[in-house]
Parts: C-alpha cells; sequence; structure tokens
C-alpha cells in the first residue's frame, strides 16, 4: 500500500556491518550496521515506515533532512540527529536546494 511517500532521489552505502551474534549473548541474528544515506534535493526517503525491531540513530553531515513524523515536520542541518526506536513512525525528505548527507546506525535482522 503506498502511503504518496515513495523513496526518489536516494542512494545508500554500506559503510560498516557488525555480527552481534558474535559479539554479545542473546543478540544472535541481528547485526549492526551504519550506512550514509544521501537524499538529493526534492528527494524522499520513504514510504512511511516504523522501526519496530530496528532501533538506531542518525546523525546530519551535509544539508537539510526534514522528518516526518506524528503530523510534525523537524527540520535537522549539520550537526544534528534523531533517535529511532520503537514508537518512531516517519518518512524523510529534502526540501532543500543541496544534497543531504546522513550517517545511520541500526540493529537489523542479519542476512
Amino acid at each position: 500500500m503506498s502511503d504518496g511517500h515513495e523513496s526518489k532521489g536516494v542512494s545508500v552505502e554500506l559503510l560498516a556491518s557488525v555480527d552481534l551474534g558474535a559479539e554479545l549473548p542473546g543478540m544472535e541474528g541481528r547485526r549492526l550496521r551504519m550506512r550514509m544515506v544521501t537524499i538529493e534535493p526534492g528527494g524522499v526517503f520513504g514510504p512511511l515506515h516504523d522501526h519496530v525491531g530496528r532501533p538506531g540513530t542518525v546523525y546530519v553531515l551535509e544539508g537539510t533532512i526534514t522528518d516526518h513524523r506524528d503530523g510534525t515536520s523537524t527540520e535537522y542541518g549539520p550537526g544534528l540527529g534523531w533517535a529511532e526506536d520503537k514508537n518512531t513512525l516517519h518518512w524523510l525528505e529534502n526540501r532543500g536546494t543541496v544534497p543531504a548527507v546522513e550517517i545511520s546506525v541500526d540493529i537489523v535482522q542479519a542476512d
């Protein structure tokens, strides 16, 4: 089902990944990953999605990212970031004129 916020103008590069099962008891089947996400001007990182079972953090390196959640739009520029927990339901966009670049670190199911 589409919510009208399908991804466009987004590129994702995996920077690092660690098998948490080999590192921490009880974390079997999970991995910690770090990605660099670039959202071009006018780009959308969607669709509307949650982070249940996939907690993470985001840090903006360049540009401005608008985070849409709970009926509120919040702009994050360089040096700012946010948490993504089980209560997060959002989508992102770049309303600016330059690419927006973020570092995203999260825990996901191991491939």
